[in-house]
């Protein structure tokens, strides 16, 4: 009987064995067990496994790979290649929720006041140096703008519209405040496909009530919408200039916008129409000229070639380029346009040269990544540039070097763009982890970092616009923020 018995058991580990499900519990039953030796096992100060998480009593947990260890529950997981209906833990899901607890933790730190953007830096600091004389009315200028940005609070802007409905369902897409940051131009994802057009009057963008008109037009596009900057032809910002991105036939195409098509009344079927429209193969920005030597200009940037048009005449000059252009800048004080390429190239055309002649490349700087965006400081002796691996650089353009750099920007493929702002000192960009980051223009520090108020997704990065005069002559200095369908006002007061 007691040999029977023994072959009984025999039969059952012997099937355990051979049943798939069985082999691959105990599999993982005997890793689990190995892991929780090591880790009894292991000096926390070795070097025999790297550790990436902590546990809460402050031991650290070797980085296994195909595992994630989870610090709240003490034990180790199993990562999937994708998602499934049983477990969807997976890196993705896991760096999602790590990002989702470090925004909302930002959040209550912004709503509680916890943060400053240098160690020792408030009112009391300002004022005490400056009666002793150590701080110049300059430097004292500049330091109460970074006190006040620091101190910025986000509060909802209200938006009203002839159609309220379609407020709930349009998400911004962009938004570009013109000259006197008293209009807001909009590009806004329809619900159905498509994108369309309308300017917000900012007018009425007073504390404590904050609300705003958005006029909106017909006018609607199935094409993506490259590029945007304000133009100035009839007077200051009279028309907004669109770069179009082809689709399947149909080529993309440079569009000149009169401003009035949105906020000037007309009666039915006496509508102004589009000023003007170029047809352009793969349009990837575009730029308009307010220098006297190029006026009535506008630059497109293509695939290998940049298009500079002359809107009255319609002449062309076209330069040939050894890569995608993905950012423009037209110079006001010298006739020099500045381009930024997908190789890392940044070059600028003398505008006085022939398109067919030789020399016209006037300045040459290289980036590691492709270039998305490039802004001119307003004495033209530096330049402003972002590219794709999060990078932002301050160049010299008299010597042709690099003398400071930006660090905490986040990008690895978005063509994102950089607002530079030299009379409150700063300059500001959103990340594609969708945090908003401003920086001193005078030493590179990190003065804020706001995050989204919406969870993060690639889909939804914010769009930007900062001012020291929302609003038009007498506004309040602050920063405007559009997410999904909402817009954000972070004011000074």
């Amino acid at each position: 009987m007691n040999k029977n018995s023994w072959q009984n058991r025999r039969h059952r580990r012997r099937s355990h064995q051979q049943n798939p499900w069985f082999r691959q519990h105990s599999s993982e039953s005997r890793c689990n067990a190995g892991i929780r030796q090591s880790l009894q096992d292991s000096d926390p100060d070795g070097d025999e496994a790297p550790s990436t998480s902590s546990s809460t009593d402050g031991s650290s947990a070797p980085d296994l790979p195909g595992y994630y260890f989870d610090p709240e529950k003490q034990r180790y997981f199993r990562l999937l290649p994708g998602h499934n209906n049983c477990n969807p833990l997976t890196k993705e899901s896991i760096r999602h929720k790590e990002m989702e607890s470090k925004r909302l933790q930002l959040l209550e730190e912004d709503r509680q006041k916890k943060k400053t953007a240098r160690v020792g830096f408030n009112t009391s600091f300002l004022l005490q140096k400056s009666k002793l004389g150590f701080l110049n009315v300059t430097s004292y200028c500049r330091l109460a703008h970074e006190l006040r940005v620091s101190c910025m609070q986000r509060k909802k802007v209200q938006i009203q519209s002839s159609d309220p409905s379609t407020l709930a369902s349009d998400r911004f897409n962009l938004i570009l405040a013109d000259t006197n940051s008293d209009r807001l131009f909009t590009v806004n994802d329809v619900k159905g496909g498509g994108s369309k057009y309308g300017i917000i009057n900012l007018c009425g963008l007073k504390m404590p009530s904050l609300k705003v008109y958005m006029h909106e037009n017909l006018y609607f596009t199935n094409q993506k919408v490259n590029s945007v900057c304000w133009a100035s032809l009839n007077h200051l910002d009279s028309h907004i200039l669109l770069c179009l991105m082809g689709i399947a036939e149909t080529l993309g195409c440079a569009t000149l916008l009169p401003a009035s098509l949105f906020i000037s009344s007309h009666p039915a079927g006496d509508q102004p129409g589009m000023l003007c429209s170029f047809r352009i193969p793969g349009a990837w920005s575009c730029a308009w000229s307010l220098n006297i030597q190029a006026s009535n200009c506008f630059s497109t940037g293509l695939s290998r070639r940049v298009l500079v048009t002359n809107v009255v005449t319609g002449h062309r000059q076209s330069f040939g380029t050894g890569s995608d252009v993905l950012a423009q800048k037209f110079a006001v004080l010298s006739p020099l346009l500045f381009n930024g390429c997908r190789s890392g190239e940044i070059f600028a055309i003398d505008l006085r040269c022939r398109n067919q002649g030789k020399g016209w490349k006037a300045t040459h700087l290289f980036h590691d990544s492709a270039v998305t965006s490039v802004q001119i400081l307003r004495e033209e002796q530096n330049l402003m540039a972002s590219d794709m691996a999060g990078t932002i650089k301050l160049w010299d353009l008299r010597t042709s070097k690099c003398i400071r750099q930006y660090e905490g920007h986040v990008n690895e493929y978005a063509h994102l763009p950089l607002h530079v702002h030299e009379e409150e000192g700063i300059m500001v960009a959103v990340g594609q982890d969708c945090y908003t980051r401003i920086w001193s223009l005078r030493d590179a520090q990190l003065l804020r970092t706001i995050p989204s108020p919406h969870p993060t997704s690639k889909a939804d990065i914010p769009s930007v616009a900062f001012s020291s005069q929302l609003g038009g002559f007498r506004g309040a200095p602050g920063l405007l923020m559009a997410v999904q369908q909402d817009l954000y006002c972070f004011s000074y007061s």
